[in-house]
């Protein structure tokens, strides 16, 4: 085995308000390096079973990777690891920006915060110096307040600053955790863990950046990005036009969900919504993240309502509170953004959550008296700042929301858990398994609830078989093609395993997905390999990574499976085996059938046990994970 780096840990104790630093020996660290893979690593060595995820006994993990902050685009995430409040499995959150680089410039791969501090405090890391800091003054801040404060405190500005809003501190369900004011470790509720430590934020000093081990044959491939960006026109029009590019298009062929996913198309509003209308009328800028040349990150302006500072919405964001909620205004969805970045609130959720109150208030269930008089028809726009801001404060119908809308569906009785758009009682983001089979599977299969960005979406397998997309998959096993998108048999279920072990090195190894796939980006997986031989001198291989990948996802699974989960839990929501209403996706449905199938098979090649859906012992074993046993 080539020499690997050992991974540098910051312990946190907020009960004994003690920091200390440890290392993870390199044989170690090469099966987990970093992110996902890592969190995971030292979560579940520390994590009881049967804990409440908000009590002081859940760990938070902090982690980036052993190839974090080299100078390359796509470099720049960072994994937040514990067990969910959302879903009460295993949680775990991606971010971009800056923060992750910082982190990794002060020789620190993971921070492991333990307990609970008796007041608020945020962790200051500046080099070998690291302090807990009296926070108080913090506390009930928004985002974009709480980060002026902290600098003046501080009496700097070379800091960047992850933090949570007051959804954090009122432990929302789904509160999320904040950098720059506008990036998000997003999913899963893991603001609502930080806020129960009485933990603000973690504030790290801006460092020195890392050279890399093989300084010409890097560059070589780093610099290679423009004319890869000029030759790639998905990757060129995520740049120009935003995540958000697509939305138009995918309503006019009746998959873009609309009204709580009652149907697929959104004829009176996706033209005012989508990245091309943002782009031409509240765009004030492009941002990026650390050395990333592709720039897809949005910053929105409306002059007196939305403030650049909060960044601008996403595709997931424009189509929860836009097309979920039936909403035409592009000002008052990035309001809504705004918002959820102010205060620390998962957009998926929020918008999601809102959508389902929506149909409930329509349908009769709930009524003008449960919602504090908000008239929650479809539309109204004006509903969701109200509902935004009572969600993150938890007063009066905003505290039943905060629960998400399972939860919230639970109380009220079947009639209203059938209108739910959950997996794991997590909110389903804005792609259609009816659209996209083997997306739908991997909503189901996934450990931490439904995610679109666990697999490669059905799309690049019906790519003509010349293409780069279908080299890209060759590279991971998928050698053979799809005549039909709609199709869900064995050559799909294997395409959604292998791109879900992939996508899954991408989140351990903290690369951008919209840079570095096995398909349609920027970079593939032979260019993975070269990056870490030249920017680490780690000579690994595709098979080395896809199974790191793959012990990553077993190692959820099988925390899950202690904690009670089973393949009873890999149910996708009622409203997809109900035909869509209306437009060109009219009747349009997710087959049972195949859709269970598909599951069978897929647990067969994962190796997990098809009674139970859980790893089988001989799985675990041979990926290294006999500890999980």
């Amino acid at each position: 085995m080539t020499a690997f780096p050992d991974a540098n840990i910051l312990y946190v104790d907020l009960n004994e308000k003690k920091i200390y630093r440890d290392k993870l020996p390199g044989n170690i660290y090469r099966l987990y390096p970093g992110g996902s893979s890592l969190g995971l690593y030292l979560a579940l060595h520390n994590l009881k079973i049967g804990i409440d995820p908000l009590s002081p006994d859940n760990p938070l993990v902090f982690s980036v990777s052993a190839v974090t902050g080299l100078p390359i685009s796509g470099i720049t995430r960072m994994n937040v690891s514990c067990k969910s409040p959302l879903t009460g499995g295993i949680g775990d959150s991606q971010s971009g920006g800056f923060f992750p680089v910082h982190l990794k410039f002060n020789k620190i791969d993971a921070i492991v915060v333990r307990g609970k501090s008796e007041k608020p405090v945020y962790l200051f890391i500046d080099g070998d110096s690291a302090e807990l800091r009296d926070a108080s003054m913090l506390w009930g801040k928004v985002t974009g307040e709480s980060e002026k404060i902290i600098k003046e405190d501080l009496n700097r500005e070379d800091v960047e600053i992850a933090q949570i809003g007051p959804a954090g501190e009122n432990l929302v369900k789904y509160a999320c955790i904040i950098n720059m004011c506008n990036r998000a470790n997003g999913r899963n509720g893991m603001g609502a863990v930080m806020g129960s430590k009485n933990l603000k934020a973690i504030v790290v000093a801006k460092g020195k950046s890392i050279k890399p081990v093989k300084s010409d044959e890097f560059f070589s491939l780093s610099k290679s990005v423009m004319k890869r960006l000029d030759k790639n026109v998905t990757a060129s029009n995520l740049g120009m036009y935003g995540t958000d590019a697509d939305l138009e298009s995918y309503s006019n062929e009746g998959f873009l969900p609309t009204k709580n996913w009652t149907r697929g198309y959104f004829p009176e509003g996706a033209n005012n919504i989508t990245g091309t209308t943002m782009h031409r009328t509240i765009l004030k800028a492009r941002d990026t993240c650390f050395s990333c040349t592709v720039r897809c990150k949005r910053v929105v302006e409306v002059p007196g309502m939305v403030d650049p500072l909060y960044g601008g919405p996403e595709y997931e964001t424009v189509a929860t509170f836009g097309s979920y909620c039936g909403i035409t205004s592009i000002e008052y969805v990035s309001l809504a953004n705004q918002l959820c970045n102010m205060y620390g609130l998962d957009t998926i959720s929020c918008g999601a959550t809102i959508a389902f109150a929506m149909e409930l208030y329509e349908k009769g269930i709930i009524d003008d008296e449960v919602t504090d008089g908000i008239k929650l028809n479809f539309g109204n726009a004006e509903a969701l700042p109200i509902l935004i801001k009572k969600i993150a404060i938890k007063d009066g119908f905003g505290k039943l929301l905060a629960e998400g809308s399972y939860r919230y569906a639970e109380m009220l009785g079947k009639d209203a858990i059938d209108l739910t758009v959950t997996v794991k009682k997590q909110e389903l983001p804005a792609h259609m398994p009816q659209y996209k089979p083997s997306l739908g599977l991997i909503y189901a299969v996934n450990p931490f609830g439904a995610d679109h960005q666990s697999s490669e979406h059905d799309f690049a397998l019906v790519m003509p078989e010349n293409t780069m997309e279908r080299k890209r998959l060759s590279m991971i096993g998928i050698n053979k093609g799809c005549d039909d998108l709609f199709t869900m048999d064995e050559n799909k279920v294997k395409f959604a395993l292998e791109t879900q072990k992939f996508y899954s090195v991408l989140d351990t190894l903290c690369l951008c997905q919209f840079v570095w796939g096995p398909s349609w980006q920027l970079y593939g997986p032979d260019d993975i390999v070269e990056l870490c031989k030249t920017g680490i001198g780690w000579k690994t291989s595709i098979n080395e990574l896809m199974q790191i990948g793959e012990r990553r996802i077993n190692m959820m699974r099988a925390y899950n499976a202690k904690e009670g989960f089973t393949k009873a839990d890999d149910t996708l929501p009622v409203k997809m085996f109900e035909p869509l209403k209306g437009g060109p996706a009219d009747g349009a449905v997710l087959d049972k059938q195949a859709h269970e199938q598909a599951k069978e098979l897929y647990y067969d090649l994962a190796g997990w046990d098809r009674k139970t859906g859980n790893p089988k012992q001989s799985t675990l074993t041979k990926l290294s994970l006999q500890w999980l046993i």
